[in-house]
């Protein structure tokens, strides 16, 4: 069974920063290529990063670039995502997904698996 569980969520000012963790079970990063997909209030999900430790491929999305980074623990089975210089509009709910590894260049398409998701909301 695939499981996902994120972890480290919670409220920071503008400006501040949070380290995502995403620790996966049930399958290993040779199986599937991990993301992280988000959602604002009234607003749809948006793919935000991922990463496949296969070939060593990551994907960000415009918004977050030079801001956050996505890394990959092989070992521990976990991904995190460090978010830096954060604003406003990355508030949302933050899901670890699961993809298949040859699609992270294209944008992380094929996003199968969810976690339950973890609260970021950053002030202004």
């Amino acid at each position: 069974e695939v499981r996902l569980v994120e972890s480290g969520g919670g409220l920071v000012q503008a400006g501040g920063s949070l380290r995502l963790s995403c620790t996966a079970s049930g399958f290993t990063f040779d199986d599937y290529a991990v993301g992280w997909v988000r959602q604002a209030p009234g607003k749809e999900r948006e793919t935000v990063s991922c990463i496949t430790t296969t070939d060593g491929s990551i994907y960000y999305r415009d918004s977050v670039k030079r801001r956050f980074t996505i890394s990959a623990d092989y070992a521990k089975n976990t991904v995190y995502l460090y978010m830096d210089s954060l604003k406003y509009e990355d508030t949302a709910v933050y899901y670890c997904t699961t993809l298949p590894t040859y699609w992270v260049a294209a944008g992380c398409l094929g996003v199968s698996h969810w976690g339950q998701g973890t609260q970021v909301t950053v002030s202004s």
